[in-house]
């Protein structure tokens, strides 16, 4: 289909405009259309580029009612790029079904990589970063989000959520309550803005943490868990770490081991 346009998947910033890639500069500039979560809040963005490109909007609302107008437009000649309000379109962002199906219908998909907030998180918390999981905002509501939590509560790889600042308290305390207050996890907030915040702890301390300021609860959270420990992450049996342990606390390390 050589005569069809091209879907361009484009990053952008999360926060600091610096992040904004050279290449995603030119092709916002150089396609036809750009479909945008919310024009209004991409207009800025645009506008501070020098960005002149029409805009449409495409949300979670209207995603597949709108999706059958930019599909018939791509598959006329049109080039339309999808941006979301900040980072990569799709990682819990509207975009699925319009990229599902444009490549169903063999028209071509291109990302232009940029910012993800997950990904940053991950790079900077001190976490296992061999192996992880994504999983996007947990249910809103408490029960649903327990059970949400407790399906999650032998994964041993790194947990990456998302998270408002309204729930982030509720949120805390039930995956202390599910995963256990020592589990180490760590609170990344307003990645690349002004008041950018890493800390690390337990998630028991966390939950502390978070009432002892008002403002440590502003803004767009990254919320990291570190997987369950088992046997087969360790190679040690929950006895022998029991044991082991119980020597270390009377004993010199080196002896303790021996």
């Amino acid at each position: 289909m050589s005569h069809a346009g091209t879907l361009y998947i484009v990053a952008t910033p999360i926060g600091n405009l610096e992040d904004m890639t050279p290449r995603a500069v030119r092709v916002l500039s150089e396609v036809d259309l750009i479909a945008a979560e919310d024009t209004r809040h991409s207009a800025r963005l645009l506008q501070h580029f020098g960005i002149t490109t029409k805009t449409i909007s495409l949300h979670e609302h209207n995603e597949r009612s709108k999706g059958e107008e930019l599909l018939t437009m791509l598959s006329n000649g049109t080039q339309l790029a999808l941006i979301c309000d900040a980072g990569t379109p799709l990682i819990s962002d509207p975009g699925f079904s319009l990229v599902q199906t444009a490549r169903a219908k063999g028209l071509s998909v291109v990302p232009i990589p940029g910012a993800c907030a997950a990904i940053a998180a991950l790079s900077v918390a001190g976490l296992p970063t061999d192996r992880f999981t994504f999983e996007g905002f947990p249910p809103a509501k408490s029960l649903a989000r327990q059970a949400f939590f407790q399906q999650l509560r032998c994964e041993t790889r790194t947990l990456l959520f998302y998270e408002s600042p309204h729930r982030i308290e509720a949120c805390l305390k039930d995956m202390a309550d599910v995963f256990g207050g020592t589990r180490p996890a760590v609170i990344a907030r307003e990645l690349t803005k002004i008041f950018e915040t890493l800390h690390a702890s337990t998630l028991h301390e966390l939950c502390l943490w978070l009432t002892q300021d008002e403002n440590r609860r502003r803004g767009e959270f990254v919320v990291l868990v570190r997987g369950a420990v088992t046997e087969a992450t360790t190679g040690v049996s929950a006895e022998t770490e029991r044991i082991l342990r119980l020597l270390m606390a009377q004993l010199p390390l080196k002896q303790a081991t021996s």
